[in-house]
């Protein structure tokens, strides 16, 4: 089945090259370019789970971490996870990444992965991992909007990528953003491209788990009323 949802996704994913400029400082890593490995468990993991034409609805993270998709290629999805919950064993890396805790334990409130990736497709509108470099050889996760040039010179990247995860068969009529500081910069996108019909914006996962685990399952609960709706 060459149209589904999976093989679209995974084609979409084999194609994605950043060639832009970025401001002094500022690095891209491509996941699929640096580890072989990353694309045969991206594709194993959206041939399980997507394998299909259904409709989704988006759920927009920032940028890819270098322990989640950075690394296993599949958002908010670390190695330990990919392992334990979806049946997908990496060899060649062991992750754990924050946002990926929370956002299994909302999955499993919903009732498992099987059902909530039939209805949902997460990804970001900036779909590969930057980096900043703090010191020699030494570099931290970035978001998109940390430094106004940086968002000035990956903005129509950001905007091309969103209209391609749009084409792959995704539901306009709402799209969930996770974190405040993205929702802004991404109601400016879809102001100026008219993307979604209605934007509603979650706490970010990561935001969740550092700082409010203790009501961690209010949160899950507002997540999983949100997605309902």
């Amino acid at each position: 089945m060459a149209n589904t949802f999976a093989e679209k996704i995974i084609q979409f994913n084999r194609e994605l090259h950043y060639i832009g400029a970025l401001p002094d400082g500022f690095g891209v890593l491509n996941p699929y370019l640096d580890n072989p490995e990353t694309m045969t468990v991206m594709q194993a993991f959206y041939r399980k789970y997507y394998n299909d034409s259904n409709k989704r609805k988006f759920i927009i993270g920032i940028n890819p971490s270098r322990h989640g998709a950075g690394v296993t290629g599949v958002p908010f999805t670390d190695t330990k996870r990919l392992e334990s919950v979806c049946g997908i064993k990496m060899l060649s890396a062991r992750t754990h990444e924050v946002s990926s805790v929370f956002v299994y334990d909302m999955i499993s409130a919903w009732g498992g992965p099987d059902d909530f990736y039939k209805r949902f497709y997460i990804n970001s509108p900036f779909p590969l991992a930057i980096v900043r470099h703090v010191k020699e050889n030494d570099w931290l996760n970035a978001n998109y909007y940390d430094d106004p040039k940086l968002f000035d010179r990956v903005k129509s990247f950001m905007i091309a990528s969103m209209k391609k995860h749009i084409s792959l068969g995704l539901d306009t009529s709402e799209v969930f953003i996770l974190g405040k500081k993205n929702a802004q910069f991404i109601h400016k996108l879809n102001k100026e491209e008219k993307l979604f019909e209605k934007a509603t914006v979650l706490e970010h996962p990561r935001y969740i788990q550092q700082y409010k685990s203790k009501e961690k399952q209010l949160y899950i609960d507002k997540y999983l009323v949100a997605l309902s709706g």
